[in-house]
């Protein structure tokens, strides 16, 4: 993968950070500089470390799928382009705000699950790990605190065209995987 790839799969994944930290940005009155920084700095770490552990995991099976390589990054990027933009005409549960270390780690994990699957796209596709993995772990970074402070300016936002235009990223990288 090319720099831009690199940087719209990042934009594409921290799409869920902006989302769940626009969510907390909307009820935190108190502590918000704490609070957003807490909550960018764990979405960021989680979405870095997530790539790493799918792409090692990979390693270790690589030989064995190889061949299918180019259509396993296709298959994963389609799924996770798919699950984006079907997500975003479900309805949402309420989620429970909360800023502690147990919710932290939930919340990171919870949003970083496609990064470890685009871990995987990173071994096949033979991307440099540790550049990659700190583009979607800045770029998580910097959506979560987007997310948290427009969260605190605006009562509504269409968080639907957010997940809508991460999955539409995803698919256009499956379909360059593939034919290009």
């Amino acid at each position: 993968m090319h720099f831009i790839e690199i940087l719209l799969l990042a934009i594409a994944l921290g799409v869920d950070c902006l989302v769940v930290s626009f969510s907390q940005g909307l009820i935190f009155t108190r502590n918000r500089l704490k609070n957003s920084l807490a909550l960018a700095l764990t979405m960021g770490i989680s979405q870095g470390l997530m790539p790493c552990i799918g792409y090692f995991g990979t390693g270790i099976i690589s030989k064995f799928i190889e061949p299918f390589s180019k259509w396993l990054v296709f298959a994963i990027f389609l799924a996770l382009g798919v699950k984006f933009i079907y997500e975003a005409f479900q309805e949402k549960e309420e989620k429970i705000c909360c800023i502690d270390l147990k919710c932290l780690i939930s919340m990171g994990l919870a949003t970083s699950i496609d990064a470890l699957a685009s871990g995987v796209s990173l071994n096949l596709t033979r991307t440099p790990l540790i550049f990659s993995a700190f583009v979607i772990a800045l770029m998580s970074f910097i959506m979560s605190l987007l997310g948290f402070w427009s969260g605190n300016f605006f009562k509504k936002l269409p968080a639907k065209y957010l997940e809508i235009s991460g999955g539409i990223i995803l698919i256009l990288l499956t379909v360059k995987a593939v034919f290009m």
